[in-house]
């Protein structure tokens, strides 16, 4: 008794959004912390041109919001478990068919100036979970300015042609992984460079959307 209880305190961990102590069938996140998120209505959109289905845990609200940036902009790497093991939960409703994870490439300077690229952060640890291999085979061949600011026809535009694959890969179905989903004009622009790759089909999920 007295192992298995020291057991599950090295094993606990602090939540991520509130600092108390998680349970052990729960790490990163409080049960508090995990019904005030801002969960999204509907999880899923189905056939939404070129996915298949396009998912997102949360609306982009507080405190998601907050803990993305910090994630992306001031490297707190922390926030990464506690989203990936939702993601994981929720993967188990999308199709079985998806054989392969898609993190959003960043342009080499950008990942050199950031120094990682969350959505690779992401799929690693969802590899270690579901056993699904992540793809390399697509580079951002354009350093494209920001997304954030722009209207939806300028996004789209300003991704035209950034993403090409470095050679053919053979899964089926890709599943796209990003921390934001805001117009889905990146996630497209990827979406048909998997499928120009040999992709039959694609899918993708993220963190937030706005």
């Amino acid at each position: 008794m007295i192992l298995q209880r020291v057991a599950q305190l090295l094993l606990s961990h602090n939540c991520v959004f509130c600092g108390t102590r998680c349970s052990t069938h729960l790490p990163y996140i409080c049960a508090g912390c995990l019904d005030d998120l801002p969960w999204r209505a509907e999880l899923f959109t189905e056939h939404e041109p070129p996915f298949e289905v396009a998912a997102a845990l949360f609306d982009y609200a507080f405190p998601v919001d907050a803990a993305l940036k910090a994630l992306k902009f001031r490297r707190r790497l922390d926030y990464v478990p506690a989203f990936a093991v939702l993601l994981a939960r929720v993967m188990r409703d999308l199709p079985d068919d998806i054989d392969a994870l898609l993190p959003v490439p960043l342009h080499w300077r950008r990942h050199a100036q950031r120094g990682f690229n969350q959505a690779v952060e992401l799929c690693a640890a969802l590899q270690s979970s579901t056993g699904l291999p992540m793809l390399c085979n697509i580079r951002r061949r354009r350093a494209t300015p920001y997304q954030s600011g722009l209207e939806a026809e300028a996004r789209s535009a300003n991704l035209r042609a950034a993403f090409a694959a470095r050679r053919s890969a053979p899964s089926r179905h890709v599943l796209i992984m990003d921390d934001v989903i805001t117009t889905g004009a990146t996630c497209r622009e990827l979406a048909q460079a998997a499928l120009a790759a040999g992709a039959a089909k694609v899918s993708v999920l993220a963190v937030a959307r706005t």
